[in-house]
């Protein structure tokens, strides 16, 4: 089974590239953000997963392993395939996907050509636990900060209070996080809301300055 392809980058297409190993050509189905990083002519490197089914071998390449690794996550999720997953993929970061997926935000993987409502709600409900709190780590602190306490329900009751206040739920609950690590354990509710409520004006301040 291949799992890595080291060498020239031969052509792209819409959905697709052909990577030169010592004069062999291997086609390789990515994603628009994977491609999007590979330049004709130059050296290439791709993570694969090798597919093979009785009438034909598919090669998938990632530019990174937290590419492939979403990959493998999201073809678990019944009624995903290979292909569906790519588009996910191209739509949506592995960093939001983490996201999303913790904070059960459909709307973000409905961003996804293919993906409707339901596959949407399915993929969110199937791949929380298997996520885990890892994702709001990386979102929030250093590898070596302590995990918020995210999951409780003082945390989750915060997150609905501000999705109430008409704040997507992705943001509520990356602000929440935040919230939380700088309060630490122990905080109150209406605390975590109000600082949640900052994050979020600091964030919207920010972003209007840029």
């Amino acid at each position: 089974m291949i799992a890595k392809l080291s060498g020239i980058l031969d052509s792209v297409a819409a959905d697709s590239a052909v990577i030169d190993v010592g004069g062999v050509g291997y086609l390789a189905f990515c994603s628009t953000r994977t491609l999007g990083q590979l330049l004709p002519g130059a050296p290439a490197r791709l993570l694969i997963e090798t597919h093979v089914r009785e009438d034909h071998i598919h090669l998938y390449g990632f530019i990174d392993a937290a590419e492939r690794d979403w990959f493998r996550l999201l073809t678990t999720v019944q009624g995903v395939g290979a292909r569906l997953a790519l588009a996910i993929l191209s739509a949506v970061a592995p960093e939001g996907l983490n996201l999303a997926i913790l904070a059960q935000d459909k709307a973000v993987l409905a961003r996804a050509e293919g993906v409707g409502p339901k596959l949407a709600a399915r993929i969110v409900n199937e791949l929380r636990d298997k996520v885990g709190g890892l994702a709001i780590v990386a979102q929030v602190s250093s590898a070596a900060a302590s995990r918020p306490a995210l999951e409780d329900s003082l945390a989750a009751d915060a997150v609905s209070a501000l999705v109430n206040l008409g704040y997507r739920r992705a943001e509520a609950f990356g602000a929440v996080a935040v919230a939380a690590r700088r309060l630490g354990e122990g905080a109150e509710i209406d605390a975590l809301i109000r600082a949640g409520l900052q994050e979020l004006a600091q964030n919207a301040n920010s972003g209007a300055l840029r």
